[in-house]
């Protein structure tokens, strides 16, 4: 079968095994599982409509990983992917972002002011007070929970109005902090799409107003309409939506009529009884419209010196019981949270597979059968990447190179895992999972802040490392936007594999899922940019896209492509040879029987036909230098 091989390949093909060896990069050996159609996970078309190329790999180089995702690669564990660009129903561009040039929006300098408030104590630890069920509220049309307010009766200041005027605002800017945080918490959990709401308002209800309301409504202290304004923005966001198929979120909180706001102000309470344990005051969900009622009677009325206590999210439960805000002019000593973010090596870890269960199962209802041990080791866990160690030499960071967990802890307390890889051009962030406690603190968005400025940081010890990769953008799913709001980001062109400005590519993905983003790469300014593509790209400048965080870091890039069944079901002989990249497949260096020899040398001419087309699909997809640098292995 093997025909003979040259003494100078063989030389040739030792002595580059032996500087792979030599400089402990190793060498890419993959198992080509060619084409498959599948079911997608980002449309939820029920048609076979997704299609993509798969490989699978014994072991990969840090290099060649690199150079994989620059032509549009991605990994779930040891299994690698590439959508096919042309022919899938979403098309995933890769998107990438130079870390040197990060400039941060409103929202994602408000997210590291929110955790540094977090850690300096400024959100107080506070024993909950009970509080009792109003036995008089109807479930058909209010259901009641606790938001976990403690003591907000305070008593009457009658010595100085202006110092009860300023209690008074505190609390309500407090309790429109905690609603938006739900709101943040909904947009993470994809119950709401991701696009920018309006900031949520809560108004103090006059007391004339209570006495024409229902009863028990004397102990109405506060109201907010924000279910109205989402349902309302929404409407105007998803104009194009058919009632049927409006995504995950219209499951929940649309009705024949489209989006709703008594559910909306439902699945809003839901999630403030899901995020606070402790109780003081209640809120209430009353058609469309949610109300925060007083445990005591006498709640009208605050001094000075009063602490406010709002737990700030479901961290309430687990990390504080109930979190306060103090008033500026309290000089109490608060309590300090110790973060601290440590960097490991990928393995197996007990505690990070119960957070991953615990996440998966709160956050994006899985059931426990589907949430094994096994399946978290080959998602998150099992590597092909060969690890590089340090060098001291300014070419390798001080970890060195391959794929890490970067786990986030708060006073000795896992919250959050950030599964990345670290290659010599890029920090590749591939999935984040966290405590469902801590939403509030927008894990997700804060994450993605701290990776990019580890990769700023680590320029110094490698001057290659400039940019942070976020995965797949796929223009046409929502919960992906919010990527392109780490800006100036980039899109990689499908078809020639450059970079292209997103803001250039986002007026053409507008148009259509598919677009040759390099034909357009030179459309930089207004002058040059064709008349119905100027408009939109500078509007878009200006938009503050991405403000709300659907699901954290890159949920959704493996989510729809978890090792499908690929094999040799479609019949590709007819592929004509404009499809196939040109170069010579009889380079590609084969693995067969322990050994590494070029496919030219490796069969007889009579058996190299249909191998022949394999290879002219592989080179396609990997590109002509990875085709020959890469093992094809045949074991």
């Amino acid at each position: 079968m093997a025909g003979k091989t040259k003494k100078s390949e063989a030389s040739s093909s030792s002595s580059r095994n032996s500087s792979r060896s030599s400089n402990h990069r190793g060498e890419s050996v993959v198992v080509d599982y060619g084409k498959n159609k599948s079911s997608c996970g980002y449309c939820k078309s029920s048609a076979r409509s997704s299609i993509s190329h798969g490989l699978g790999t014994q072991s990969i180089t840090i290099n060649d990983y690199q150079d994989l995702l620059d032509r549009g690669w991605r990994r779930s564990g040891c299994f690698l992917y590439k959508p096919e660009m042309e022919k899938t129903c979403c098309p995933a561009y890769t998107i990438r972002l130079k870390a040197g040039d990060f400039v941060p929006s409103k929202e994602q300098l408000r997210v590291s002011r929110r955790m540094q408030r977090f850690l300096e104590g400024t959100l107080d630890c506070k024993r909950p007070v009970e509080t009792v069920e109003d036995p008089n509220a109807s479930r058909d049309t209010c259901s009641r929970t606790h938001l976990g307010v403690s003591s907000l009766a305070v008593k009457e200041s009658s010595s100085n109005n202006n110092e009860e005027k300023d209690g008074e605002e505190n609390i309500v800017r407090f309790l429109s902090d905690q609603v938006g945080s739900v709101v943040h918490a909904c947009s993470e959990s994809g119950e709401f799409p991701d696009i920018q709401f309006p900031k949520a308002s809560v108004k103090k209800v006059s007391q004339a107003k209570r006495k024409i309301l229902v009863e028990g409504s004397e102990d109405l202290l506060y109201s907010t309409n924000i279910a109205f304004q989402i349902a309302a923005t929404i409407k105007r966001s998803l104009p194009d939506q058919k009632d049927g198929n409006q995504g995950r979120f219209s499951r929940n909180i649309t009705d024949e009529n489209g989006p709703s706001p008594k559910l909306i102000a439902e699945k809003l309470e839901s999630f403030l009884n899901q995020l606070a344990k402790t109780s003081g005051l209640s809120v209430r969900a009353c058609n469309g419209h949610l109300n925060f009622y007083s445990a005591a009677k006498h709640a009208s009325a605050y001094e000075s010196s009063q602490t406010v206590s709002v737990s700030k999210g479901s961290a309430a439960s687990s990390v504080s019981k109930g979190c306060s805000l103090k008033n500026s002019s309290e000089n109490t000593q608060v309590k300090r949270r110790r973060l601290e973010i440590h960097l490991k090596r990928s393995s197996f870890d007990s505690e990070e597979y119960a957070l991953y269960r615990r996440y998966q199962m709160m956050v994006h209802n899985d059931t426990p059968d589907h949430v094994t041990e096994s399946s978290y080791r080959r998602f998150l866990v099992d590597t092909p990447l060969i690890f590089v160690p340090p060098t001291g030499d300014g070419t390798v960071p001080p970890c060195g190179f391959g794929s890490f967990h970067q786990q986030y802890v708060i006073d000795g307390k896992l919250v959050a895992v950030g599964v990345i890889d670290i290659l010599p051009r890029c920090l590749s962030s591939k999935y984040l999972f966290w405590d469902p406690d801590f939403a509030f603190l927008s894990p997700g968005k804060y994450s993605a802040l701290q990776e990019i400025n580890w990769v700023k940081e680590n320029q110094a010890h490698c001057s290659t490392l400039q940019y942070y990769y976020l995965g797949y953008y796929i223009h046409s799913c929502s919960k992906m936007r919010y990527k392109a709001a780490y800006s100036p980001s980039e899109l990689l062109c499908p078809l020639r594999y450059q970079w292209v400005p997103f803001a250039i590519a986002k007026p053409l993905l507008d148009r259509k899922p598919y677009v040759v983003l390099s034909d357009f790469s030179t459309l930089q300014d207004r002058e040059s940019l064709p008349p119905h593509v100027s408009e939109d790209v500078m509007e878009m400048q200006h938009d503050d896209i991405g403000k709300e965080d659907t699901n954290d870091f890159l949920m959704y890039d493996d989510e729809g492509m978890m090792e499908p069944e690929y094999g040799s079901s479609d019949n590709e002989q007819h592929l004509a040879s404009v499809d196939v990249e040109d170069g010579d497949v009889g380079n590609i260096l084969i693995g067969l029987k322990g050994s590494r020899v070029k496919f030219k040398f490796a069969f007889r001419p009579s058996e190299r036909s249909y191998l022949e087309f394999q290879l002219r699909r592989y080179m396609r997809v990997v590109g002509e230098a990875l085709a020959e640098r890469m093992v094809y292995s045949l074991e």
